[in-house]
């Protein structure tokens, strides 16, 4: 954890909001120039400049997976969603270009692990076993259930409960992000501001405005505990055994929170519009 970490962590910890995290700087290539042709010199030469966020990318979505997942397929797959990114991404709308970047690198990854299909099928038997007690046990009490509630509803000691929870840790986050991401794009990653990547159509530009109001505001109707955890997690970068630590939990308990976030903001979508589901095209 990097001093700037810690110093982030002290402040998310005694705050009693969401950190915002530190907000992307805006990208300084390129504004006084054309964006880049499709094929041209220019174009490789920004891939090449921009393979460092591929890698960075790559990097942090490998923690905590098995180690038969070639991380070569992986930086494959991102190189395919930063080629992507140059050639969608619009200038002129007002969004970080690494920012925009990092979102499509990140869901072609995601999309190439679900590809894989990796994941043993008693894995997400659990993950559905553990996902289903919790919805149970919520509608029950009205509350998020703690891992001792989930654990009794699934007739597991609490050992047993945090085994099952690491193992399907990863099949839970690749899932639920790569879920969220579809349906949202980078609305979770940008927080309160969303970049309109397609400003030149003015029913996408005001469709995506009316989602991050949406999001926006059902981030600030988590419970406190949860937007912490997304506020680390997403603008902070790190890992949920750091979070674990910051905030003297089981790394378990903090991957439940963070799962529990995600479906309470795929939930609301749904129930504000069915449309909001749909995956974007660009």
């Amino acid at each position: 954890m990097t001093k700037q970490q810690e110093g982030c962590v002290v402040e998310v910890v005694q705050s009693t909001k969401p950190a915002r995290g530190r907000k992307p700087k805006a990208d300084s290539t390129h504004t006084s120039k054309p964006w880049p042709q499709p094929g041209s010199a220019e174009e490789a030469q920004f891939v090449e400049e921009s393979l460092p966020i591929v890698r960075s990318v790559v990097a942090r979505v490998s923690l905590g997976l098995p180690t038969h997942v070639d991380s070569d397929d992986l930086y494959s797959a991102g190189l395919a969603g930063l080629l992507n990114a140059v050639r969608a991404f619009n200038p002129k709308a007002g969004t970080s270009f690494e920012t925009y970047a990092r979102v499509r690198i990140r869901g072609a990854i995601l999309d190439e692990l679900r590809r894989m299909d990796w994941i043993p099928r008693s894995v997400h038997t659990k993950a559905r076993k553990i996902q289903t007690a919790s919805k149970d046990i919520e509608a029950r009490i009205g509350r998020p259930p703690t891992d001792e509630e989930i654990a009794k509803e699934l007739k597991l000691s609490t050992k047993e409960y945090q085994r099952w929870a690491l193992e399907i840790r990863p099949a839970t986050i690749i899932n639920l992000d790569a879920d969220l991401q579809s349906d949202t794009d980078d609305s979770l990653s940008q927080y309160e501001s969303l970049g309109d990547v397609r400003a030149e159509d003015p029913v996408e530009g005001a469709f995506r405005h009316e989602l991050s109001r949406v999001i926006a505001e059902q981030l600030h109707q988590l419970p406190d505990m949860q937007r912490k955890v997304l506020a680390l997690y997403y603008f902070e970068e790190m890992r949920l055994a750091e979070i674990a630590v910051a905030f003297n939990l089981t790394e378990s308990r903090i991957c439940q929170i963070h799962a529990q976030a995600l479906q309470t903001i795929k939930g609301c979508l749904q129930r504000c519009d069915p449309c909001f589901m749909q995956p974007f095209s660009f």
